[in-house]
């Protein structure tokens, strides 16, 4: 599972930002489930900026965002990013040379039935 965050960040509060989205990243990284991470800012525009967490599982992810730590540290800094979904499943990937790998989905079909 994928969780990608983007921010809009003026230039003059970048450096904050960073070190409060590192301080955020390390509190997701302690939890269970958790793959990988990381911070990126957009070469074109300076202020486009994206945390990027991958997790086991929608579980792992959403007991994380339980976890103390991670509300002091993380949720506030989540809560500033542009509203837009943020958490999206694996369907699809591949190794470098290796072939593509499809994975089912977890969703229903139709969740409304």
């Amino acid at each position: 599972m994928l969780v990608l965050n983007r921010f809009l960040i003026s230039p003059d509060t970048q450096d904050a930002f960073a070190e409060r989205a590192h301080a955020a990243l390390a509190a997701l990284a302690a939890r269970p489930g958790y793959r990988s991470g990381r911070l990126t800012r957009a070469f074109d525009d300076p202020a486009c900026w994206t945390l990027v967490t991958e997790w086991e599982s929608v579980g792992a992810y959403r007991r994380a965002l339980g976890d103390f730590d991670v509300k002091v540290r993380s949720i506030p800094l989540l809560s500033e990013s542009i509203d837009e979904p943020s958490a999206f499943e694996t369907l699809a990937d591949a190794e470098p040379g290796g072939p593509v790998r499809v994975t089912a989905s977890d969703r229903a079909a139709q969740p409304w039935r």
